[in-house]
């Protein structure tokens, strides 16, 4: 994803705390779409990892640009595509949604920097952007096993031995 060269570094702050609500958004999605535990605890790893980056991105507004109201764009506004996302879609284009969003995550932060006039936020938005990258690798995993286990998601307690393979003669 390329960023907006019209975006100004007061405006990229509101577009990527509505980008990091937007992910979260699908994370609780996805959590309540599953049964395995295991990954319900994921899903929720990845939903406060993304809640505290909108609060990291809050303050730093707050910190650059004090007395401006933070004004959130609509999902429409921001740099991602907007995809239909219901209860018939397949939790692992859920899955692939995601990881998508966290590459566009990555590089918009990544990019972003460019425009900080000050080391602290260029540092926040590198930091940001590594951590969207670990994101994008953990779901890709995850994406791994769907596809060689499409039960995986679906069973609280995923049995190697018992669920997916007979073991013996």
């Amino acid at each position: 994803m390329t960023l907006d060269s019209r975006l100004k570094p007061q405006e990229i702050f509101p577009v990527a705390i509505r980008a990091e609500l937007d992910a979260a958004a699908l994370y609780h999605t996805l959590h309540g779409r599953i049964k395995n535990e295991v990954l319900k605890q994921k899903l929720d790893f990845l939903a406060r990892e993304e809640e505290r980056h909108k609060a990291i991105l809050e303050r730093l507004f707050s910190d650059h640009f004090p007395g401006k109201k933070l004004e959130i764009p609509a999902p429409a506004l921001r740099p991602r595509k907007a995809v239909a996302v219901d209860e018939t879609t397949a939790v692992i284009d859920l899955f692939k949604l995601a990881m998508q969003k966290e590459k566009e995550a990555e590089e918009f932060y990544r990019d972003s920097r460019v425009k900080m006039e000050d080391a602290g936020s260029k540092k926040v938005l590198e930091y940001l952007s590594r951590v969207e990258r670990s994101h994008y690798f953990m779901l890709k995993s995850e994406i791994d096993i769907l596809e060689r286990f499409p039960e995986y998601f679906d069973v609280e307690d995923f049995h190697v031995g018992q669920d997916l393979f007979h073991v013996g003669p």
